[in-house]
């Protein structure tokens, strides 16, 4: 194409040398002594230099192995030092990091394994039974797998090698490289749920990273004298993105490491090494509010607190500004395209419920639900009335691959012209601003009519007694399907005749909504990301039900 200016110097400098990692060895140079990882559980912390010799360490090593352009090494790793070594090195060398949940049982990690036949496997101690099973019984043979991270002082399973080990002799030189960078070079590769044991596998470029990063840091916005403390697992888009190691160690910031969410903790933390961001999901929130309230900490520096995974209420949310901090944040979005919409706030508390507007970069529709399920055109808009529901569809051109890893069908049927159909339904206004309401495959048909499951959630949540709930169905004969309720209690007077009542009261609630099964219980299944997992109670609830552990009303 021709132009009107020689662009051949702009696009060669753009498309090599605009990558995350060039960005990160800026900060070396000018930041090399401020701190960029934070170990509290080991009173350790590593220097932008220091964090660089452990890269290079890393990467060296790897090389050594025979790791090459393009080849995967695994992390199934907590939130911990060696996640920002993994994070950082292998892509020095030009290697794809497939960050995993640690949390999968055996049989998942070994299917993980299969499908991406990563070379290396790097793993925290904590699950080292289960990677030791893992490993047995995968087909596809890694080259090697090493524990890492072994404070609790884990027995070495039998022919895996200690992350100290493997690094040990290894050169802190930059290694040497044989291939140019290219910012659309794969670099990360996160998993997201899937309908089956197996994972959809997301790649993430690196243009991906720099404009996530970017994203960030614009919206917080982060500056190099930052300190941030993400309550989530790094292994997840959130966790890594939303003030993880993907804009800290870009934005020149430091980044506290806290294994396992812990409230009091995180507070602790928060006056000694003066955060200014907290990154967590609500029901995080609600468990640092609990614990400010019963001992309060001089939290003064934080600058704001950023919630991802669930909606906020107008309640918790002025309950959570009142006790942590005025400036809450709320993001929506997927694995595949990062946050695409942002309460910040100025939007609340007026703005809790929905998701906001869209990002800078992005753009959020709701499109039409077409009755044979096929996908609605881009621009086949339902009204902004607040009322009409349909799909939730993303544009985030920025932040993602549009393609999910060795799956054809999933990404033909999630990515459609430049947009990203996430299967969440929800309404919006005349001001774009959407309101998430609950799940295409979540829906459930009572005698005839479309019920969602978020909507009974909203009304429950609204009895003073309930800290949680998560409503499904379980087959009827007569009405196809009956609504079930799990609630966790917040006071322990709480009974299912009590919640019956509540909801029979409820103004938001018509009587084919209204649960005709209840089951009071400790906890509810949630992703990493602290959301609900509709796909897992519904299978639980038809177990529970032929068991005669639902209470019917």
């Amino acid at each position: 194409m021709a132009r009107t200016y020689d662009d051949s110097m702009f696009r060669d400098t753009f498309e090599h040398e605009y990558t995350w990692l060039n960005g990160f060895m800026r900060n070396v140079r000018r930041f090399s002594k401020r701190p960029a990882i934070i170990d509290p559980d080991t009173d350790r912390s590593w220097n932008y230099k220091q964090l660089n010799i452990e890269a290079n360490r890393l990467a060296n090593a790897l090389k050594k192995l025979g790791i090459k352009k393009d080849d995967v090494v695994m992390g199934a790793l907590r939130n911990s030092p060696e996640f920002a070594f993994m994070y950082t090195g292998p892509r020095k060398i030009g290697a794809i990091f497939l960050a995993a949940n640690f949390n999968l049982a055996s049989g998942e990690m070994a299917l993980l394994i299969n499908h991406n036949k990563p070379k290396v496997v790097v793993y925290s101690a904590n699950v080292a039974k289960m990677m030791e099973e893992a490993a047995a019984i995968c087909l596809w043979k890694p080259s090697l797998f090493i524990m890492a991270d072994n404070i609790e002082g884990v027995d070495l399973p039998k022919g895996h090698v200690s992350y100290e080990d493997f690094v040990e002799n290894s050169s802190v030189d930059e290694p040497k490289i044989d291939f140019r960078p290219h910012i659309y070079d794969e670099v990360l590769r996160l998993c997201t749920s899937g309908t089956t044991s197996l994972p959809k596998f997301v790649p993430v470029n690196d243009i991906n990273e720099v404009l996530s990063a970017h994203d960030v840091i614009m919206h917080y916005p982060m500056n190099p004298h930052d300190v941030t403390l993400n309550m989530t697992p790094w292994f997840h888009r959130g966790g890594c993105h939303s003030g993880g190691v993907c804009p800290v160690l870009y934005a020149g910031a430091a980044a506290v490491i806290m294994r396992s969410f812990r409230p009091q903790t995180s507070l602790d933390w928060c006056s000694k090494y003066k955060i200014t961001f907290m990154m967590g999901a609500p029901a995080n929130l609600e468990m640092l509010t609990r614990a400010q309230e019963k001992s309060p900490r001089d939290i003064s520096s934080l600058r704001g607190i950023v919630t991802m995974g669930a909606p906020l209420s107008r309640t918790d949310c002025i309950r959570f500004r009142t006790v942590l901090t005025e400036n809450i944040f709320n993001g929506y979005g997927t694995t595949e395209t990062f946050w695409n919409s942002f309460l910040r706030p100025y939007n609340l508390p007026d703005g809790a419920g929905s998701v906001g507007g869209s990002c800078t970069d992005d753009e959020v529709r709701v499109v039409r639900l077409p009755a044979d399920r096929s996908k609605a055109e881009p621009d086949d808009l339902v009204p902004t009335d607040s009322e009409t529901e349909g799909e939730i569809i993303i544009h985030s051109p920025a932040k993602s691959t549009y393609s999910y890893y060795r799956n054809d069908e999933m990404t033909k049927e999630k990515f459609y012209k430049g947009w990203m159909y996430t299967g969440d339904t929800g309404v919006w206004n005349e001001d774009w601003v959407v309101t998430v309401k609950g799940r295409k495959d979540d829906m459930m048909v009572v005698s005839g009519e479309n019920i969602y499951p978020a909507q009974i959630e909203e009304a429950i949540m609204e009895n003073e007694k309930v800290k949680d709930c998560i409503v499904t169905s379980v087959p009827d004969k007569v009405r196809g399907q009956s609504v079930c309720a799990y609630v966790i209690a917040d006071d322990p007077s709480l009974t299912v005749k009590e919640l019956n009542e509540f909801c029979a009261e409820s103004k938001m609630l018509s009587k084919y909504k209204r649960p005709r099964y209840f089951a009071i219980v400790e906890k509810i299944p949630l992703t990493a990301t602290g959301k609900k997992q509709h796909s897992k109670i519904k299978a639980q609830a038809k177990k529970d039900l032929e068991d005669g552990i639902l209470v019917r009303v």
